[in-house]
């Protein structure tokens, strides 16, 4: 019976952890794990935090290793030391040739988007925060050009109206595992055609930050809605409530002709919030205020008055 291809996993973000796993859980040789180094983190900066892609590998009795510098020689041969037939990447980090080269059946990667569409660090973000109703994952040969390598296995998913970056991620996370050990079994058999990609057809997802997620409420509502989701739970669209930072979460569109200020909030007993924009209302239904924890609305409003007039981001 031929054996199954000795596997190199690379990743570190708890989106890896369920593609690593199905590959142990259906009898593939993981014999290494590749991850981030370990920070200091936690209350007052004093905890060692280790990545959820380590914590796994530890926990399923895989060696790992952890390097500063994927190009320096001592790591290089350490990799070569483990006999890779194959190596995976899910949500690690960009490798020098020397890495992605080096094993016989190459190196492949999982990347949250259908390719080419959403080249970069946040693909997921950016097909919600542009109200895209389908996204998917996809696996391909890592090359030079990021996210540009030909194409082994593609997955389709929906994205529902009022779910957030969050939501597809953790469906993702999922789908995406079942997707890696397929493209697996592709490779071992030996037997597939790659698709190369239409570079003219690629948009960037680049990086996200907090820099980037005030909310603009003079836009139209399901542009403004699209917003927030797509930056929930990270980095979290934000707005000013008398001049306090306000994180807005989740939040629905509610159509409706007015004449209010865009950012004028109205509220009713207690259990509705909505932000006036420019061609309807922002219904928001969990949020955090700064210094306070994630809260629904509810909560919220049972105890924080809200002046008359009140207009957000002034």
């Amino acid at each position: 019976m031929k054996e199954h291809p000795r596997i190199v996993f690379m990743g570190t973000p708890e989106f890896a952890v369920p593609s690593l796993e199905k590959l142990v859980d259906h009898g593939y040789p993981v014999v290494g794990v590749i991850t981030a180094t370990d920070k200091m983190g936690g209350r007052g900066g004093k905890q060692l935090l280790e990545s959820p892609v380590k914590r796994a590998a530890v926990r399923l009795g895989i060696p790992v290793l952890q390097p500063k510098n994927l190009k320096a020689p001592d790591f290089q041969n350490d990799l070569k030391r483990l006999r890779a037939d194959l190596q995976i990447v899910v949500a690690f980090r960009m490798l020098p040739e020397a890495v992605w080269n080096m094993p016989p059946l190459g190196t492949f990667n999982l990347h949250g988007s259908l390719l080419p569409r959403y080249r970069g660090a946040a693909p997921i973000n950016w097909a919600v925060m542009n109200g895209d109703r389908e996204t998917g994952a996809t696996t391909f040969f890592i090359r030079h050009e990021i996210d540009a390598g030909d194409v082994l296995l593609q997955h389709r998913m929906p994205i529902g109206e009022n779910e957030t970056a969050g939501d597809v991620h953790d469906r993702m996370m999922v789908e995406g595992a079942d997707l890696v050990l397929e493209t697996v079994r592709l490779i071992e058999g030996g037997d597939y055609q790659l698709r190369k990609q239409d570079d003219t057809a690629a948009t960037p997802a680049p990086k996200l930050n907090r820099d980037m997620a005030r909310i603009d409420f003079n836009r139209p509502v399901p542009e403004v809605h699209n917003f927030v989701r797509g930056l929930s739970p990270w980095p979290a669209a934000w707005t000013t409530l008398e001049g306090q930072q306000l994180k807005i979460i989740r939040t629905r569109v509610e159509a409706g002709d007015h004449a209010l200020l865009p950012g004028t909030v109205t509220t009713y007993d207690k259990d509705s919030l909505r932000v006036a924009c420019q061609d309807g209302f922002l219904v928001v239904e969990s949020l955090q205020l700064a210094g306070r924890r994630r809260m629904e609305t509810q909560e919220f409003l049972r105890g924080t008055e809200l002046p008359a007039h009140t207009v957000l981001g002034q």
